[in-house]
């Protein structure tokens, strides 16, 4: 039986380098799940930018100056968008994907997860947007918490060459691990490898009477996984999103998935995480 194919994704861009990495890789991850991409664009200042307008605002700066630096500030969002545009047509032609970049003004931690709700899988950077409505903690985190549906980081430490083709699937047997599993399916049936990590396993209760990670390797090559586990023991806890991340640089995973607590801690240089905001419940 051929998998389900995730049909709709989303990927956020802005003015930053990081933007063209997300967008290569989401052509990636687009083309080989068959699945139409949309770049979103939010034309919103950064803080810099308003900074700039809020100085020539005090500094008595004529009307005209200020005008000036408007205009600027929109060609310069605008000139963004052209560039990112031209990448996401050369991607998405090169690899025979429906794709287009969609352009929107206003905030983008109001507008991002709205649109998100539309699509099958959100793709985000973990840099953080500079403008002036940022959350308080992170945008990345804000996003994993409001969208309601499965969210990817990408990080942008270091150049990923593919994307949910290794996967490391971070187990417990809990709740939040069983909603984040069945979001991420779709991913693990298109991998070439997923390795499932449970640390601590000797405290897990499956119900089974044996390991929660053999029924769990069953489970998925019933969906036509290519599936192992790994089982590590005697990590404090403070340190097990540490012990995971170190796990998938041995693994040579390339994307991370982890319950929602873990996705904003663990993403490190190698890996990106998925994580539904659901499973930050309990």
């Amino acid at each position: 039986m051929k998998p389900q194919a995730l049909k709709d994704l989303l990927v956020y861009v802005d003015p930053t380098e990081g933007s063209f990495l997300r967008l290569r890789l989401a052509v990636d991850l687009a083309a080989r799940h068959e699945s139409r991409l949309t770049a979103l664009f939010v034309r919103e200042w950064s803080r810099a930018q308003s900074d700039r307008h809020k100085a020539a605002e005090l500094g008595l700066v004529s009307v005209e100056g200020i005008r000036d630096l408007e205009r600027s500030i929109k060609a310069s969002l605008q000139a963004a968008a052209d560039r990112l545009r031209t990448a996401l047509e050369s991607l998405a032609r090169g690899r025979g994907v429906s794709a287009e970049l969609r352009c929107i003004d206003g905030v983008a931690s109001a507008i991002v997860p709205q649109y998100a709700r539309y699509a099958d899988l959100c793709v985000l950077g973990r840099d953080r947007p500079e403008g002036p409505a940022s959350v308080e903690y992170t945008f990345a985190e804000h996003l994993l918490f409001v969208t309601g549906l499965p969210v990817l980081f990408v990080p942008a430490v270091e150049p990923l060459t593919s994307l949910g083709r290794r996967i490391m699937l971070a187990w417990n047997s809990s709740r939040p691990a069983a909603r984040l599993l069945n979001d991420a399916l779709t991913l693990i049936e298109r991998a070439e490898h997923t390795t499932i990590v449970m640390i601590n396993a000797s405290g897990f209760i499956d119900g089974h009477g044996a390991p929660p990670g053999e029924h769990m390797v069953q489970h998925l090559r019933r969906h036509g996984a290519v599936a192992d586990a790994v089982r590590i023991e005697n990590v404090p806890h403070g340190s097990i999103a540490d012990r995971l991340q170190a796990e998938a640089q041995a693994l040579g995973a390339d994307l991370v998935v982890a319950a929602a607590p873990l996705a904003i801690r663990g993403c490190g240089r190698r890996c990106s995480a998925a994580s539904p905001t659901t499973c930050s419940r309990g």
